[in-house]
């Protein structure tokens, strides 16, 4: 595997004073203690997008990681650091509360990008509704746009320096953008070889927004992409596992992406990427024409995955 590796690139955003790498860290990880040293061994292989979430509940750890980097020379403004609004909190009141919230625990004075985790609106206090199927703890006299007038003051008081949107289709983006002053600069999506996201990807380039991959592998399932065959032939080929071909397919078709991993080693050979080139891309994109969706956060706002949609709410 002697080609240039993809992975530290960086994406131009439509607003903010810093680029975003291209590939970036999740800390979707349970345990405090193993999610800071996945995060400070991520920082050590280079990453320097690192995506955290108010609902992971591991900021705090995740702070600690970024406290020691900075002590041992890293510098804040090479980190770019995301975090995202839970649905508990989208009334326009809570939003500042839980985005100052979010810095305490992650010891930063501003985010570089604050996302709405779902557009689902959940009633204050409630983390999920009473079971998948139930409507009852939605707060259902919320609308995605009032929430997102909160997150354009943040960026108007410097809290986070872009905004954007998690879990949504177009239908959700052109809503926001035909009313928003300040437009989205990421959306980020559960998106790989089953998922392309091919319309939402067209909508998010035609207005200037960056779509970012989340489960790239698909979570590792084991009905995912990395169990396919074009995908293990290619990795074969190019001499590299097939993770490490499916975040370069991402990276290729000019979307940023998140991956994650425990594993020191697992998390260095996340950056060792195959360069794709057009051809190849295209061959392995037109060779997989299984499609399958493996988070159902979209339809429910519910964290778990493959959970039923609730009624009225896909």
């Amino acid at each position: 595997m002697n080609e240039p590796t993809p992975a530290a690139a960086a994406l131009k955003l439509n607003r903010g004073p810093k680029e975003m790498p291209a590939l970036g860290f999740g800390t979707l990880i349970e345990g405090a203690e193993a999610t800071r040293a996945a995060v400070s061994a991520a920082l050590q292989a280079g990453y320097r997008l690192i995506d955290c979430a108010e609902q992971h509940r591991n900021e705090s750890a995740v702070g600690a990681a970024l406290k020691q980097a900075f002590a041992g020379g890293l510098k804040r403004d090479d980190v770019f650091v995301s975090t995202k609004l839970w649905n508990s909190n989208h009334r326009p009141e809570r939003v500042k509360d839980a985005c100052e919230a979010s810095l305490r625990r992650l010891g930063l004075e501003r985010l570089d990008l604050y996302l709405v985790h779902t557009p689902f609106a959940f009633q204050p206090g409630r983390d999920e509704p009473e079971g998948s199927s139930a409507l009852n703890g939605y707060d259902m006299d919320m609308s995605l746009p009032e929430t997102w007038s909160a997150l354009e003051q943040l960026v108007a008081e410097g809290k986070c320096g872009a905004i954007g949107l998690s879990n949504v289709g177009v239908d959700r983006i052109e809503m926001i953008c035909g009313s928003a002053s300040v437009k989205p600069s990421v959306v980020q999506v559960e998106a790989h070889p089953y998922l392309p996201q091919d319309g939402l990807l067209a909508e998010c380039r035609g207005r200037g927004v960056v779509l970012q991959a989340y489960a790239p592998l698909a979570h590792g399932h084991v009905e995912g992409p990395l169990e396919n065959v074009f995908v293990k032939r290619l990795a074969e080929k190019l001499g590299c596992t097939p993770a490490q071909v499916l975040l370069a397919w991402a990276l290729a078709r000019g979307t940023a992406a998140l991956t994650s991993s425990r594993d020191p080693r697992r998390i260095r050979e996340s950056r060792a990427l195959p360069a794709l080139d057009a051809e190849t891309l295209r061959d392995l994109t037109l060779s997989i024409v299984f499609r399958r969706r493996f988070n159902r956060v979209t339809e429910t706002g519910v964290p778990s995955f493959d959970a039923p949609p609730a009624p009225g709410m896909s």
